[in-house]
C-alpha cells in the first residue's frame, strides 16, 4: 500500500518523528533477491529434457534455491552483526555455504546426461562458487569486541538481546496492521532508543542484571500491547486507544533512555574507582602516576 508523505508538521503525524532505523534499505535486499530468480532458468528447460536431464535440472533449481536462502539469512545475521560493537559470529557461515551450493547447482545444470563428462561441471562449480563469494563475501569468522569479557557472561548478554531484538521485531511487524505510517515511525523510534540500552549491556555484560527487567518484561509488555492495539485500531481506527498508545511509546521510550543514562553513569563510576584504587597501589610501591 503506498504511503502518504508526511512531516513534522503533517496531520496525523507522530509527536516525536525521527529517521528510525526501520527506514534505512536492508543490505538483504535487492541483490540476493536476484538469486532467487535465476534458479527459475532450471525449471523452464526442464521439462524439455530427457528424466535424467529433467532430474539434474530440477534438483539444481533446488539447490540453488536453497544457496539464495542461505545466502540471505548470511546477510541478514551479518547486518545484525555489523549493528552490535560487541558480537559473536555467526554460528553457521551461511553465505560461504551458499557460495559452495550456488557452485553445486551450476555444475548439476551443466552435467550432460549422456556423456557424464566432469569438466564443463568442474568449471561452471568453480566458477559459480568464486562469483558468489566475491559478490556477497565470507561471513563474519571471529567474535567481535569481546576481548578481556567473560565468556559465559557474553554468551548470557547475546542471548537476552536476541529474545529482547525479537520483541522489538514483532513490535514492528504488528504496528503495520494499524496502517498509520506515523505510527511506525514512532515505534521505529522507540526501537533505536531500546537498542541504545542493548548496546551499553553489551559492552559491559555487568550491567545485564540491572537493565534485565527493561529487556524481558517491558518489552514483552510493550511487545503484547502493541499487538493488542494494532489489532483494535484496524478494525475500529479508535482515537482514544490511539493517544492511550502513543502515551504508552513515549513512557516506555523515556524510561529507557533513563536507563540507559545511569548505566553508563554507573559504569564511569565504577572506572573511577579503579584508577583510584590504581592510583592509591602506585603511590604505595613508590610510583609516581599521572593517570
Amino acid at each position: 500500500m503506498a504511503q502518504r508523505y508526511g512531516g513534522k508538521f503533517s496531520p496525523g503525524a507522530a509527536s516525536h518523528p525521527r529517521n528510525p532505523d526501520g527506514m534505512r534499505r536492508s543490505r538483504s535486499g535487492a541483490r540476493v533477491n536476484f538469486l532467487f530468480i535465476v534458479p527459475v532458468a532450471m525449471l523452464l528447460v526442464a521439462f524439455q529434457q530427457e528424466p535424467a536431464g529433467m532430474f539434474l535440472k530440477i534438483a539444481a533449481f533446488g539447490v540453488m534455491m536453497l544457496a539464495a536462502w542461505l545466502t540471505k539469512q548470511g546477510l541478514v545475521a551479518e547486518d545484525a552483526y555489523n549493528a552490535r560493537r560487541v558480537a559473536k559470529k555467526p554460528a553457521i557461515p551461511r553465505k560461504i555455504f551458499g557460495s559452495v551450493l550456488t557452485g553445486l547447482g551450476l555444475a548439476m545444470a551443466g552435467l550432460d546426461p549422456a556423456t557424464f563428462s566432469l569438466i564443463n561441471p568442474a568449471l561452471y562449480f568453480i566458477l559459480g562458487t568464486v562469483l558468489h563469494f566475491t559478490a556477497f563475501g565470507p561471513d563474519p569468522l571471529r567474535d567481535k569486541g569481546t576481548e578481556g569479557m567473560n565468556e559465559y557472561q557474553t554468551d548470557r548478554v547475546a542471548r537476552v538481546v536476541d529474545e529482547a531484538e525479537r520483541h522489538l521485531a514483532a513490535m514492528k511487524d504488528a504496528i503495520r496492521r494499524a496502517q498509520v505510517p506515523a505510527l511506525e515511525r514512532r515505534v521505529s523510534d522507540f526501537v533505536e532508543t531500546a537498542r541504545g540500552m542493548f548496546r551499553v549491556v553489551e559492552e559491559d555484560p555487568r550491567d545485564l542484571t540491572s537493565a534485565r527487567k527493561f529487556l524481558g518484561v517491558y518489552l514483552l509488555g510493550a511487545r503484547d500491547a502493541t499487538v493488542q492495539f494494532a489489532d483494535l485500531y484496524a478494525r475500529s481506527q479508535n482515537q482514544e486507544a490511539r493517544a492511550d498508545y502513543e502515551a504508552l511509546l513515549d513512557d516506555l521510550e523515556s524510561s529507557f533512555a533513563q536507563k540507559t543514562e545511569k548505566l553508563l553513569l554507573d559504569d564511569k563510576s565504577m572506572l573511577d574507582v579503579e584508577i583510584e584504587v590504581l592510583r592509591d597501589r602506585l603511590e604505595r610501591e613508590g610510583v609516581r602516576s599521572d593517570i
